[in-house]
């Protein structure tokens, strides 16, 4: 019995405002589904995040719509859960993965909290932000208690947990039911596998580089899915990394030897079949940023698909002082900015305030303040 994971799709996700970035989302979706079809496995389970937005675009549905097809011909099941991308905070409030139920998409929420395939169970909570622990709480001990009669069983999150996402968590390590085979976790976007009570658990990961802060585990890591093979007492998991379209590359450039290296990071550039994204430091050495980045800019910006330069200089006293000249969209500035709050929820109405503010569409505004209020503390 062979399954796959993956989560953290991401679709519809417009990177630095770039429509080429968004392309790239759906170009990895598409490949990580062909090799999904080649392994022939037994079923699919997708662990939230599936879009980037409770509202996708038809282009974005669509590219969904494409790959399930792909899918549901192949006859591999597909289960899913939604993420917090997935749906707008409020109660009553419908995913976007409900448009494709009458398709062949098997979606786990509250009315259908678990399914058996082959007797095994599979069962799962979609993303619940901190003020519904309880009823998070109560759903997984439901699901443990149903479970117990199984031989093999799967649980389903879309959570930060407390020991890897130690300010952002919703869930506590101490609070997770032992008794499942494996823990097909999203939410987190570096892969994590590791023993956990009876099994296995394993955030898959993002499919994309979603932020530049996962650059690192990205290059050691990879991006993809998990093949999941639950014949054993415990399940083994194999990563399979698919290939992005586009290089993301960090470089770094010793200022006493400016000129050299420059001219050498532009012939490794011209040599990849697509611009890349570049993050490139200048260290070392006194310089002036500006003239730095007109060099760099004369160079890179016809190469590059975005690039973004960290310049690191030395004051009098010593202090090494950082300039990030990143180019970010209003929006990704907006997340960025509150996502020391450690709250999702507040940042996706920031957001969304944003474009209706932006379209001057207050009386839009007003709705989606009143509605999110109501439906974040539990009020009519």
């Amino acid at each position: 019995m062979k399954f796959a994971h993956f989560a953290d799709t991401h679709l519809g996700y417009r990177q630095y405002g770039l429509h080429e970035r968004e392309e790239d989302f759906y170009y990895v979706f598409n490949e990580i589904v062909d090799k999904i079809i080649e392994e022939r496995v037994d079923f699919i389970l997708h662990s939230g995040d599936l879009f980037d937005s409770a509202r996708p675009s038809p282009n974005t549905l669509i590219v969904f719509q494409n790959a399930l097809k792909k899918i549901v011909d192949a006859g591999i099941p597909f289960y899913a859960i939604h993420g917090n991308h997935d749906i707008v905070m409020r109660k009553g409030a419908i995913p976007p993965q409900a448009l494709f139920t009458n398709y062949g998409l098997k979606l786990i929420g509250s009315k259908n909290p678990f399914f058996i395939h082959n007797d095994i169970f599979i069962g799962g909570t979609p993303y619940l932000s901190r003020i519904y622990k309880g009823k998070l709480l109560d759903d997984l001990k439901s699901l443990s208690t149903k479970a117990n009669d199984y031989k093999k069983s799967i649980l389903m999150l879309h959570q930060g947990i407390d020991k890897y996402l130690p300010f952002e968590y919703e869930l506590e390590m101490a609070n997770l039911p032992e008794n499942f085979n494996y823990y097909a976790c999203g939410h987190i976007q570096k892969r994590i596998t590791e023993e956990f009570g009876d099994g296995i658990l394993s955030y898959s990961g993002s499919t994309e580089v979603y932020r530049t802060t996962e650059l690192g585990s990205y290059l050691r890591d990879g991006k993809g899915f998990n093949l999941v093979d639950l014949d054993g007492d415990i399940p083994t998991v194999e990563t399979i990394n698919v290939k992005p379209r586009r290089e993301f590359l960090v470089e770094h450039i010793d200022y006493s030897n400016f000129d050299y290296q420059l001219k050498s990071l532009e012939t490794k550039i011209k040599q990849l079949s697509n611009k890349p994204i570049l993050n490139v430091s200048i260290e070392n050495g006194k310089y002036n940023n500006s003239d730095v980045f007109e060099k760099l800019n004369n160079v890179l910006k016809d190469i590059t698909l975005s690039f973004r330069p960290n310049f690191s200089s030395f004051t009098s006293d010593n202090q090494e002082i950082f300039i990030n000249n990143d180019s970010l969209n209003p929006k990704e500035l907006l997340k960025e900015r509150l996502e020391g709050f450690g709250n999702e929820d507040i940042s996706n109405l920031a957001v969304d305030l944003l474009d209706a503010f932006s379209k001057d569409k207050q009386e839009e505004a007003n709705l989606i303040a009143k509605k999110f209020y109501n439906g974040y503390f539990g009020l009519n």
